[in-house]
């Protein structure tokens, strides 16, 4: 596929999707949602690819929806997705969930404003570090509309519900430095560090951990969001302890540390995952 919205750049096991707008503030349009959809496709298919970073052209991340077509900008809903029923589905949701089920881990390398789907589109990431000139807002009810992008389930979980509540329904646009106290980032960062922190922290995943048992790691981290009890964990947990603790990974990750030399792990995330969630279903939008 010829990207146009976005760039995909994969060196030495370490995928980069840059948001490509750079004179438009990398706006989100239906064309960068299927493109970062059609992105991350990529890098899930290719084992080569162990980490993937997000980060913008120019001066910004992205600073929301491209508001070009005025008052009509929201009136046919967020994307030409329907449901079987004809409902659109929501663009940013569509990415958010894509993100949410990468096989491969991802950082955000937040370097400017990131506004409105700009911001939840970053929060199913795993990790997310800004440069000192980022600016986050939840600015939905200043246009009028609502939260998207996932947003209600992941905001609350990464930061609690008062500070949620409280940036969305002031639509506050706020500095990197308030993010970063409420664990909405990692860490802050000069803008000509940023990619470079970003990029030693892909580095430290891609060369000393198994691609599969990341895969399997983020899925259970992710998921045990929504654990009703403690002991759903322990049946996910139990399961895949099983499962690696017999794979050709375990026995390289146990000889090469007996040994004192770098591991090589034979898996591959493209042969699948072991199913650790017998009972797990993907909802079904309707």
């Amino acid at each position: 596929m010829a990207f146009q919205d976005i760039l995909l750049d994969i060196n030495d096991g370490i995928a980069t999707i840059t948001l490509n707008r750079p004179d438009k503030m990398n706006a989100f349009t239906g064309r960068m949602m299927y493109e970062i959809i059609e992105a991350l496709d990529i890098t899930d298919a290719d084992d080569n690819v162990k980490v993937v970073i997000f980060t913008g052209a120019g001066r910004a991340f992205c600073a929301g929806a491209d508001l070009s077509s005025g008052g009509e900008t929201f009136s046919k809903g967020g994307s030409d997705v329907q449901t079987k029923a004809g409902v659109p589905r929501d663009g940013g949701g569509l990415v958010s969930l894509r993100i949410f089920n990468s096989l491969k881990p991802v950082i955000g390398a937040i370097n400017g404003a990131a506004v409105g789907v700009g911001v939840t589109m970053t929060l199913p990431m795993d990790i997310r570090l800004a440069s000192d000139s980022a600016k986050f807002g939840f600015v939905f009810a200043k246009r009028g509309i609502v939260p998207e992008a996932c947003s209600s389930y992941f905001l609350p979980r990464l930061v609690g519900i008062q500070t949620a509540t409280e940036w969305v329904y002031t639509g506050r646009v706020f500095p990197a430095s308030d993010a970063e106290k409420a664990g909405l980032v990692r860490s802050v960062h000069s803008n000509e560090d940023l990619l470079t922190v970003a990029n030693e922290l892909a580095r430290e995943i891609a060369d000393n951990t198994a691609p599969v048992s990341v895969a399997l790691s983020r899925r259970m981290l992710w998921r045990m969001l929504g654990a009703s009890h403690p002991m759903e964990a322990h049946r996910a947990d139990s399961r895949g302890i099983m499962e690696r603790g017999k794979s050709a990974d375990s026995k390289e990750g146990v000889m090469s540390f007996l040994e004192k030399r770098a591991a090589v792990y034979p898996d591959r995330v493209s042969d699948g995952l072991p199913d650790i969630f017998p009972n797990w279903e993907e909802p079904e939008f309707i």
